[in-house]
């Protein structure tokens, strides 16, 4: 609820369907945390090192005490957001960017879908369509490795609070 109400302007009010859609988002983030960390990113120097230059940057700025529960939110949100950022790089966007067969293939798979154009017409549009599948793909494959059972009644409690 803590996220939630932080990515929704404190705004604690959401219905049914507005909290399992967001669970549903917020699953996956953390599945793809969880991979970046079985992946060994979370040792990283360079991911470290970032870490610690955010952390440095927050106590500069000495809005939030180190003391405070909402400060340990706010670094732990802001390293997992770091490894699910760097783990998506490696498992969607660079393997789009850099695999032309592989994107030639999805077009042809795809031609109608982008209306007589040639491929260098559309490639932009075919990378970002291409790096959707891959994502789809990858977190079925996530949700598949990792089972997440949602506890439907305390969801409807929190749509009530």
């Amino acid at each position: 609820m803590w996220v939630y109400k932080k990515n929704h302007s404190g705004n604690a009010n959401a219905t049914d369907e507005d909290l399992r859609a967001y669970l549903a988002l917020y699953i996956d983030f953390k599945l793809k945390v969880i991979e970046a960390k079985e992946l060994g990113l979370d040792k990283d120097t360079a991911y470290l090192a970032e870490v610690k230059n955010y952390e440095h940057a927050l106590h500069t700025q000495k809005r939030i005490s180190k003391t405070k529960p909402e400060y340990l939110f706010i670094m732990n949100e802001y390293r997992e957001a770091v490894l699910m950022f760097n783990v998506s790089e490696i498992k969607v966007w660079n393997q789009a960017q850099n695999d032309e067969n592989q994107l030639r293939i999805f077009y042809d798979k795809n031609k109608s879908v982008y209306l007589q154009s040639s491929f260098d017409e559309v490639r932009g549009q075919v990378v970002t369509d291409y790096q959707q599948e891959l994502e789809n793909e990858w977190i079925n494959a996530l949700r598949k490795k990792y089972p997440v059972k949602i506890n439907q009644d305390e969801i409807k409690k929190l749509a009530r609070l």
